[in-house]
């Protein structure tokens, strides 16, 4: 890699000659370029004078600083040297705070910083552990490409990464694009925001890819082979129909468990479609429903009413009957030994008395 800018770092005493590289490239992004519809042609822009209206060639453009009375005033790269500027070659680091508290809205471009020569580096090996041993980042000041800006240094990958950042006053506000009005969030919607976030699990670098440009490569290469371009693939939408937001998030939780190969559990199994009814109908809806339920409810408890009472007179049939059976049942098991034995003992009985009443006949009759 080519190094745009080659300086130093100061770390307190310590300076650290360094090369920065570019951390980004943008040449695999899609580009067009302005033709004459009429004919195809290429259509280039021109650097013209606005004095003489002559074209003028890239080695006599210069720059120039618009003062207030929009009067331009020369500026050469001579000048700009001149500065008493110590950022001009040098970076240097003003404070070292935590990688949170910088606002991701602040960060600009990226780029790798290398140790310049041997005796860089064993102090530029210091930096970058400190860094990550700290797990902070160091923040400072350097002018590149004609202004002084902002950086962040962080460690990276057995590297330092330099990030520029913006000043805070070129980051907006977002007061004018907030919700004016107040927006009632309930727990269950968080709830199922939050199981949605856990739902889709971790970010896999390797997949991630330009869709749109391999649309536009598969557009061009069936252009020049005189082709039709395949029919674009039609993006899930809802149709333009109102989507009930508990309902949305719930589906897309299942939708998202399911593409990782897991199910649900028995509430997300619900077969009802995502285009619910409004929030504000729902109420209605769990009216009429309420209803139901307590008609239904009121006739099943009238019928189980009615079958407890015919239970109950059945089973006080079936007690009466039960016992004058079990009595019978009794008296007729008794044929057995029981019986027998019940047998005998009357007879015996019966034996005796008439032998007493023949005695008391003996003796009348003796009288």
């Amino acid at each position: 890699m080519r190094s745009v800018w080659n300086g130093s770092i100061s770390f307190g005493l310590v300076s650290i000659p360094v090369k920065t590289y570019s951390a980004t490239e943008r040449t695999a992004s899609v580009s067009f370029v302005r033709i004459h519809e009429k004919d195809g042609g290429r259509i280039h822009y021109r650097k013209v004078c606005e004095l003489d209206g002559e074209e003028v060639p890239n080695e006599e453009v210069g720059k120039g600083y618009q003062a207030a009375d929009d009067t331009i005033v020369p500026i050469t790269d001579e000048d700009l040297a001149k500065l008493p500027l110590p950022t001009t070659k040098t970076l240097t680091i003003l404070a070292f705070v935590g990688a949170d508290e910088i606002d991701p809205l602040q960060l600009d471009k990226s780029y790798f910083l290398g140790p310049n020569g041997a005796a860089a580096t064993k102090p530029y090996a210091l930096l970058r552990d400190a860094l990550e041993h700290q797990e902070k980042v160091a923040i400072g000041k350097v002018a590149m490409h004609g202004r002084e800006t902002l950086a962040m240094l962080r460690s990276h990958d057995g590297a330092i990464a330099m990030h520029t950042l913006l000043w805070p006053d070129q980051v907006r506000s977002a007061r004018t694009v907030a919700p004016s009005d107040k927006v009632e969030i309930r727990e269950n919607e968080l709830t199922l925001a939050e199981t949605l976030m856990d739902s889709l699990g971790e970010l896999d670098e390797s997949e991630l890819h330009d869709d749109y440009r391999e649309a536009v490569e598969e557009l061009v290469s069936a252009k020049l082979e005189g082709g039709e371009p395949a029919a674009p693939r039609a993006a899930p939408g809802t149709g333009g129909k109102v989507i009930d937001l508990m309902a949305a998030l719930e589906n897309s939780v299942r939708a998202a468990r399911e593409s990782r190969g897991e199910g649900g559990d028995g509430a997300e199994q619900d077969e009802e479609s995502a285009s619910v009814t409004p929030i504000g109908s729902r109420k209605t809806a769990k009216k009429t429903a309420a209803k139901a339920a307590s008609g239904s409810g009121a006739k099943k408890s009238a019928a189980a009413r009615k079958t407890s009472g015919s239970a109950a007179k059945k089973t006080a049939s079936q007690k009466a009957s039960g016992s004058g059976g079990s009595g019978t049942k009794k008296t007729a098991g008794s044929g057995g030994s029981g019986g027998k034995k019940t047998a005998a003992k009357t007879s015996t009985a019966k034996s005796a008395a008439k032998k007493s009443t023949a005695k008391r006949s003996g003796k009348k009759a003796s009288a």
